[in-house]
């Protein structure tokens, strides 16, 4: 990187392709040589590759075969290097090849030595409803919060010895799966980073299939998988899926993203007895967690996102931005180390998510007498029916416990009466008949009348989801909502 593309300090390098060895090579080169790695989301289509490359201009491009494809019309425009896993070096058109790169003899690296406020990382939020927005954070961010992880799993296992009395008797090597993206903080924080600091096995499934993931889980003696609540799911639901058989290595599954329901926490819980499942919250803004709970605190509190980390001050603020009393609703604050510094190229969106100092994570949620975290709804997902306020999460809990439905999204649709209307996408189990009126009394015999969906929209395909398994309600709402 500095003797071909003669990269500095501070130079963007971007990152679009699938999780693949190179993937991590490419990053840590980076940031060896004080670059800001900028991975980028590889499922866009080829205009929202180019939109994000184009928003940091970055002097190098690791790409994969199948990205090189989407961005060949506008190769030339990028104006950076490029390099290209899985293909040969290719000077008639400008392109490097991965192996030529990194191939020995090359130059000696030019040491340098970050300051821990150096910017370290450039991290494309999930764009779950909006654009995507390229988040910078410092070394220090970046590496506190990697810290923050050990202390997740010390709290986890002092609070859980007969769990990790049952993993170290297995004496297995510790190995997790990943198919959660890599350009996500779940999967580079959580996953990656956090393997190479202790020094653990990583397995990279190429894209995500339950079927293969399990094969992998027993083939490769899997220890710990982590994925969107919609993975788990799916994993848990494969044929031929057994704790007791092929996925007997587990010492438990940890949950992320969003859309939790109650019905697959006890799913878990009932399997994975005295295990080190969990959950956690956090964003990209904050690299991370926040707060997490996993083995018996999990157990204990399986509606919770657990305990706040010591590195994390957690406000709830009322509209008024005053903080609320324990067991009280609000938005939830985030202030500490390793908060982000901003938004790259947008200060007004930094100045509307960043108040003196707290970070404004735009979900609502409340901190109970032992302070724990409980995370309730995204505050857009509050639907105003007639001045009564619906958390639409609340909503989807309670339709994922019918038996006959496999997926449900709950989003606000105009109504001349009500102003807002709760509306209920649910898709259907395999070889489930459904109707609308089967949903709107299940929700009745478990909610107050004004949450009981007005309208139901029975849907045959799943619901849409991005790479990191957060539901895209834009898009439902853009179908369903008129």
């Amino acid at each position: 990187l500095q003797g071909e593309a003669q990269v500095r300090p501070g130079d963007r390098i971007a990152i679009a392709m699938r999780n693949r060895p190179e993937w991590a090579i490419a990053f840590v080169a980076a940031a060896l040589v004080g670059a800001l790695p900028v991975p980028v989301n590889s499922f866009g289509t080829g205009a929202e590759l180019r939109a994000a490359i184009d928003s940091v201009q970055p002097r190098v491009l690791f790409c994969d075969v199948e990205r090189l494809q989407r961005l060949e019309p506008d190769l030339a425009a990028l104006g950076c290097h490029v390099v290209v896993a899985g293909a040969p070096t290719d000077e008639a058109r400008g392109l490097l090849g991965f192996d030529a790169v990194s191939a020995p003899g090359g130059p000696m690296r030019q040491p340098w030595a970050p300051q821990p406020d150096d910017p370290a990382l450039l991290l494309f939020t999930s764009g779950a409803s909006a654009r995507p927005k390229a988040v910078l954070s410092s070394h220090r961010a970046v590496c506190q919060a990697i810290f923050n992880i050990d202390f997740i799993g010390a709290l986890s296992g002092m609070t859980s010895p007969k769990a990790v009395a049952a993993l170290m008797a297995r004496a297995l090597v510790p190995a997790t799966l990943t198919v959660v993206p890599l350009f996500h903080v779940s999967g580079l924080h959580a996953q990656l980073l956090a393997t190479l600091r202790s020094g653990r096995r990583l397995v990279l499934l190429h894209r995500w299939d339950p079927a293969q993931a399990l094969r992998t889980i027993h083939e490769e003696k899997i220890t710990q998988f982590n994925g969107a609540p919609s993975m788990v799911q799916q994993l848990m639901g494969t044929a031929g899926f057994d704790p007791a058989g092929s996925a007997r290595t587990l010492g438990g599954l940890g949950f992320g993203g969003a859309g939790l329901s109650q019905r697959l926490v006890q799913s878990v819980l009932g399997m994975f007895p005295d295990s080190m499942s969990g959950i956690g919250f956090g964003l990209t803004e904050t690299n991370g967690a926040v707060s997490a709970i996993s083995g018996r605190l999990f157990e204990s509190k399986p509606h919770s996102s657990g305990p706040l980390s010591p590195l994390s001050e957690v406000r709830i603020s009322g509209p008024d931005g005053q903080a609320l009393p324990a067991g009280q609703s609000g938005e939830i604050w985030v202030r500490g180390v390793t908060v982000m510094q901003q938004y790259w190229g947008q200060p007004e969106a930094t100045a509307q998510a960043m108040q003196d100092g707290w970070f404004r994570t735009g979900d609502i949620g409340y901190l109970d007498e032992d302070g724990f975290l409980f995370v309730v709804d995204r505050l857009k997902d509050v639907i105003n029916r007639s001045g009564e306020k619906v958390a639409a999460a609340e909503v989807e809990s309670c339709l994922s416990e019918l038996p006959a439905i496999e997926e449900a999204a709950v989003i606000a649709a105009p109504d001349v009466a009500t102003g807002e209307a709760v509306l209920a996408v649910v898709v259907p189990r395999p070889g489930k008949d459904l109707t609308p009126e089967q949903v709107q009394a299940h929700v009745a015999a478990h909610l107050a009348p004004y949450k009981v969906p007005s309208r139901v929209v029975i849907r045959s395909e799943r619901l849409p989801r991005n790479p990191a398994g957060k539901l895209l309600k834009g898009e439902l709402k853009s179908q369903y909502a008129a």
